[in-house]
């Protein structure tokens, strides 16, 4: 057999065999994930919220190397996935907010560059969509291969603003592939003339020079000190040191003139963004469903299942291993599983304690993402299944505060409402415990905000103004006491976070998380009933 037959019959059987894969795939691939129609809707809501005569260019995330020639499990930009539904890398979205026509007159308002079928490839890492794929499957009209993007015709200076999102260097060229993300970012920084160092919150900051009247720049110089205090490279700019030292009107708008009109805009889109996916339709908040009713069966087994010689680790493999059992594709975010001190580290992920010990607390902050929504619950419990004094007195306190502050999850109230809350209560009660001398010292036993929303990020998008409809945030204050804090020894070591998953409704609130036990006692009284894991004993491995 010469060589081009052997390639022939090598193409022939790879392609018969993803047929046959691709047919497997699809009879067993769940049944509830977003349908085109609602990424096509969100398209249009997008479109609608854009300023006239402009376009959105979104990427497909990357892939990221993990060690050699093993990469990490691929995930989406949810952006991307958001609108197109679409989950594989490498791909450019462009939505226009007037339709387009082409040389051949053939008319669109929306364009996708995908990754080309490629039997080769599909056969070590699965099957992808194609042209024809995202055309039947996913709605879109035209549909290019991402190679054709670098020479596609299109004069993004004919546009008013061309919105887009900041990059970041977290992609890698691939030299055999001319089309990676790293190529399309490239090519579409030289097709727009996107500076190679551009700067969104320079280019922001620009903006609201030319644009507000000079009789206000006092509020102008205010917002451009606060960036320029916080960003080290926004300190040098020429523009903001003379804007910030303009003693008069005719001064800065000489500072005015200088700054060159661009369309370019790496800043705008985030906010459109931030107030699309704030709030959810009844099909996210159905898979926020099952990804938070997962991660509380997962917290129910696991307060069954404890014991104060469980390591960490283990722990953490209840939760994930339950989560898979329900059809959860992964966690939403790496699981904290923190016992006794390393409860105190706000985001331990290591979760490399051996034993979590007799008289310790296990703070367990875990989520199950199902169909890219993502849960955010957090249990502390005793180890032995039994509070002491002081950790009840803690617990009871940071209970307190959320209970309270779930109470003003309602329309219209401000996002940082349950916070405030939150802080007077742990506060007080801090204070009453001889934890802190006064209730307006300042500490760091509670150091993070209560509240994010969630959704297909665990710290979604959101306009973080007044609490609207159908949004879904957490509520997690939290208290902890490393080792050696400045108060009386019998509170170190104690780390308390108690997270809820709260719907706004038009009414008030549903927590969504309420089938996993918040009060002390509930806790208890499961904890004390058997779990079939107690039963699971594997063989002990040998030392040799």
């Amino acid at each position: 057999m010469n060589t081009l037959k052997k390639l022939s019959f090598v193409f022939l059987f790879v392609s018969i065999n993803l047929a046959s894969f691709a047919q497997e795939m699809d009879e067993n691939t769940p049944k509830d994930f977003l349908p085109a129609t609602f990424h096509k809707e969100r398209r249009a809501m997008l479109r609608k919220a854009l300023p006239p005569q402009s376009v959105a260019i979104f990427f497909a995330n990357s892939i990221r190397n993990r060690a050699n020639d093993v990469d990490f499990h691929f995930h989406q930009n949810p952006d991307f996935y958001y609108l197109t539904g679409y989950n594989e890398p490498n791909s450019v979205l462009l939505i226009f907010t007037e339709v387009q026509e082409n040389s051949k007159g053939e008319k669109y308002d929306e364009v996708i560059f995908t990754q080309p079928r490629d039997p080769r490839m599909e056969m070590w890492n699965g099957k992808r969509l194609g042209k024809e794929g995202v055309k039947t499957k996913l709605g879109f009209q035209t549909v290019y291969q991402n190679v054709d993007f670098k020479d596609f015709a299109l004069d993004f200076k004919k546009f008013n603003k061309v919105l887009f999102t900041e990059f970041f260097n977290d992609d890698r060229d691939k030299q055999d592939d001319p089309a990676d993300a790293h190529d399309l970012i490239q090519q579409f920084r030289a097709k727009a003339s996107v500076p190679a160092d551009y700067d969104a919150n320079k280019f922001k900051l620009y903006e609201m020079i030319t644009t507000t009247p000079v009789e206000n720049s006092a509020n102008v110089a205010q917002v451009i000190g606060r960036y320029v205090n916080f960003y080290k490279s926004l300190q040098s700019d020429k523009i903001f040191i003379d804007f910030l030292e303009a003693k008069t009107n005719e001064d800065r708008n000489k500072v005015k003139e200088k700054i060159t009109k661009t369309n370019i805009d790496g800043y705008s889109l985030d906010e459109v963004m931030n107030y699309l996916r704030e709030s959810k339709t009844t099909e996210e908040i159905g898979l926020l469903r099952k990804a938070i009713r997962i991660s509380c069966i997962a917290q129910r087994e696991v307060m069954k299942a404890m014991t104060p010689e469980m390591s960490e680790m283990e722990i953490q493999g209840i939760h994930e291993y339950v989560y898979r059992r329900y059809g959860s594709e992964y966690e939403g975010y790496p699981s904290i599983v923190g016992a006794g001190n390393n409860g105190c580290v706000l985001h331990y992920i290591e979760n490399n304690r051996l034993m979590v010990g007799n008289k310790q607390m296990v703070l367990m902050d875990v989520g199950a993402e199902y169909h890219g929504y993502t849960a955010d619950v957090t249990r502390t419990i005793p180890a032995n299944g039994k509070f002491s004094e002081e950790q009840k007195a803690i617990y009871n306190l940071v209970y307190q505060a959320q209970d309270e502050a779930i109470k003003l999850c309602k329309p219209n109230l401000p996002f940082n409402a349950p916070h405030t809350k939150a802080q007077e209560i742990i506060n007080k009660g801090l204070f009453a415990l001889g934890i802190i001398k006064s209730e307006k010292e300042a500490h760091s036993y509670f150091p993070h905000g209560t509240s994010h929303y969630l959704g297909l990020d665990v710290h979604d998008r959101g306009t973080y103004g007044e609490l609207k409809v159908n949004s879904v945030i957490t509520v997690e204050p939290g208290i902890y006491i490393p080792n050696g804090s400045p108060c009386d020894p019998k509170w170190w070591g104690i780390a308390v976070r108690i997270e809820d998953d709260i719907l706004i409704t038009a009414t008030g609130y549903e927590n969504l998380s309420a089938l996993a036990p918040r009060k002390w006692d509930e806790i208890e009284a499961l904890m004390k009933e058997k779990s079939p894991l107690n039963d699971l004993v594997l063989p002990k491995l040998e030392d040799k």
